[in-house]
């Protein structure tokens, strides 16, 4: 099922949407249901009566993450490539060790909305299509084999990046965690709608133009390695967001770069998930 968080009557809740009706469940928030543990054949018993779609305010699945989204760097072999171009370093294709980093969100954007440039600050605004893991369980030394059982569910990422920031600071951080730099949705597709390992297609547009086309079969570190070495060390609790990386195509990676600038439209795609719309101001 896809859920969505939504406002109606001035209330903010969570539900099942559909193509024309969002069904209530009694939460306030997707954290709120995620730490109640409900089976998802439970929160299909429990949905309210439908509400057309045009009578609500859709909302990022997670407005306000209850910790900082873990990331991972340099997932794609492609990517990976692109990213040494850019900085002018020597590209050995070696990557033994997966590569993370924590991304701050004060809010995330919701789908069709509009980010900041920051153009003060910011000359090298870029997009990074991502799939984002939901986890569902407090995971501790959990096993590759098991960690599908951990997850709630996926959505779509995009992982904006001030590229001069990035390279000015010589670390992520910053240059990732901009107010709006992280739009996310539109929704959430529980885990149980995939099969393991979901593959995806993955996509993204900038002015209808295709950027990224990549497959999530194509990870440097698969979804349970990740979750098996993070919680190896650390434990993650209901509702962490874990992003798994971006493709090539980001701007960043064409010559010359082609950088997100006032009016752009970016639209992140992944199979059965959906698009994400962000614009540009």
């Amino acid at each position: 099922m896809k859920l969505v968080t939504f406002i109606h009557q001035g209330k903010q809740s969570v539900g099942i949407i559909t193509d024309r009706y969002l069904y209530p469940l009694p939460f306030k928030s997707m954290n709120q249901l995620i730490d109640s543990d409900t089976s998802f054949e439970t929160m299909a018993a429990m949905a309210g009566n439908p509400i057309a779609l045009q009578e609500v305010e859709i909302l990022s699945p997670i407005p306000e993450p209850k910790q900082d989204i873990i990331c991972l760097g340099i997932n794609f072999m492609e990517h990976a490539a692109e990213s040494a171009r850019y900085k002018k370093e020597a590209f050995g294709g070696d990557r033994p060790y997966a590569v993370y980093f924590s991304k701050r969100v004060n809010e995330a954007v919701p789908h069709n909305g509009t980010i900041s440039r920051y153009s003060k600050i910011v000359d090298s605004l870029d997009y990074e299509c991502e799939l984002g893991v939901v986890i569902g369980r407090t995971c501790r030394n959990v096993s590759k084999e098991d960690a599908f059982k951990y997850i709630f569910g996926y959505t779509i990422i995009n992982d904006i990046s001030a590229r001069n920031l990035q390279t000015r600071h010589k670390q992520w951080y910053f240059g990732k965690s901009l107010d709006g730099f992280t739009p996310m949705g539109p929704a959430i597709v529980t885990e149980d709608e995939f099969e393991r390992p979901p593959i995806l297609q993955l996509r993204s547009y900038v002015n209808g133009e295709l950027r990224q086309d990549s497959t999530t079969d194509l990870f440097i570190f698969d979804i349970p390695h990740v979750i098996s070495e993070l919680s190896s060390g650390m434990t993650l609790k209901p509702g962490t967001i874990i992003s798994m990386g971006t493709p090539a195509g980001v701007g960043m990676g064409f010559r010359p770069p082609k950088f997100l600038k006032h009016g752009d439209v970016v639209e992140c795609f992944i199979e059965n998930i959906g698009t994400l719309r962000t614009y540009i101001d």
